[in-house]
Parts: C-alpha cells; sequence; structure tokens
C-alpha cells in the first residue's frame, strides 16, 4: 500500500467513525485492565456480560483482594481460561496495591511486569487509559495490515513496527480501535465483506478485485 492510499484509508476510516473505542465496558482504568487480562481468547460480549457483575462488587484492586480468588472465578466462569485468568488477575490487584498504591502504572515496563499482561495487553492500557499512540496487534489487526498491504509482517511484533511506521501521526492515537473494527467486522477472516467496504479501492486486496 502507498503512502497517498494509507492516508486515503484512514481518512475514509475517520470519516465513517471519528471518536472510535473499544467494545470492551469500564469505568477506570483498573476495570479497562482488568477486562483486557480476561479478554484473552475471548470475545468482548463475553467478558462484558461477565463483568458486568464482577465491577459492582469489584471495581478496585483493593475490593478484588477482598472477594477473593473464589469469589473472582465464581464471576468469570463463563469466560474461557477463567482459572488461570483469575489466578493472574488476583496477582495482578496485589502487585497493584503494594506496589503502585492500587494504582494502574502508565510505564510499559511495569505494566508488562504484572501476572497475564503481556505486550499486547500493555499496549491496549497505554492507548485507551494514557492516550498513547501504540498498537496492540490481535488477530483481526494482524490480518488487516497483511491483507491490505498495510503493514505486511511474520508476526506481531513485525506487524506492529510496521503500523507505527507507516500510519501518518494524525491517525495513530484511534488506528488501533479503527483496525479492529475493521477486522472484525468488514475485513473478516472468512467472507471479508470487500463489496460494502469503503476503503477497498486503497487497499491492495480490494484493488485485484476491482481490477478487469
Amino acid at each position: 500500500m502507498k503512502p497517498a492510499d494509507i492516508e486515503a484509508f484512514f481518512a475514509t476510516l475517520k470519516a465513517a467513525n471519528p471518536a472510535p473505542e473499544t467494545e470492551l465496558v469500564f469505568a477506570s482504568r483498573f476495570e479497562l485492565l482488568a477486562a483486557v487480562l480476561l479478554s484473552a481468547q475471548a470475545t468482548d460480549v463475553s467478558v462484558n456480560k461477565a463483568t458486568r457483575a464482577l465491577f459492582a462488587v469489584a471495581p478496585t484492586p483493593e475490593r478484588m483482594l477482598i472477594l477473593g480468588e473464589a469469589g473472582l472465578v465464581e464471576h468469570i466462569k463463563t469466560i474461557g481460561l477463567f482459572r488461570s485468568k483469575g489466578k493472574h488477575l488476583m496477582e495482578t490487584c496485589r502487585i497493584l496495591v503494594e506496589r503502585h498504591g492500587g494504582q494502574v502504572p502508565r510505564r510499559r515496563e511495569d505494566l508488562e511486569a504484572l501476572p497475564g499482561v503481556g505486550r499486547k495487553t500493555a499496549n491496549v492500557v497505554l492507548n485507551v487509559a494514557f492516550g498513547e499512540p501504540t498498537m496492540a496487534v490481535d488477530t483481526h489487526i494482524f490480518r488487516v495490515a497483511n491483507r491490505t498491504g498495510l503493514a505486511p509482517g511474520a508476526n506481531p511484533l513485525a506487524v506492529e513496527q510496521g503500523l507505527l511506521r507507516r500510519i501518518p501521526a494524525p491517525y495513530l492515537e484511534d488506528a488501533h480501535h479503527w483496525l479492529i473494527l475493521h477486522g472484525r467486522y468488514v475485513c473478516r477472516a472468512r467472507q471479508p465483506q470487500c463489496t460494502a467496504c469503503q476503503v477497498r479501492p486503497h487497499c491492495d486486496h480490494g484493488r485485484q478485485i476491482l481490477a478487469p
């Protein structure tokens, strides 16, 4: 994808959705961190169903620790890998209270030191909670970046680095959301909706379809 196409690609996505947001439901940075940690290999819909009741009784790491691991697991048992996620979230709460005054840290190194928090989760928190222009590469973004020619890469880190280099600065903060939503609803893994895609003229794959 050429620079002019990249500019038009994101200008089109922005015009259609000027203020994109995560589909996870949260009311604080801690709730965001907890929801993203729980969302690994699970849908946002399933996480939101579980956290609606969980956050009502445990909206802070201190309250989560009082709830206890057994209470936490009871709330998240409908989410995949709930036992390991429960252990990770409880240990994360303990670290937040003991080392960070109960607050979600802003440094990447501190975030990635939390159990169950890898680079992708840290990038989501840095972007959504703190407004940093990071790129959390999930399966949707990985697919869109490769299929469109935006930032082809063999692994998530290569795609992340390529996107950060190629996306124009004015679009970087929101690009993560636009690409996830585009991959989730339009540029799907199976049966991509190319005929209804607004950015098809700027996409390498789309141009192949349009070619005579």
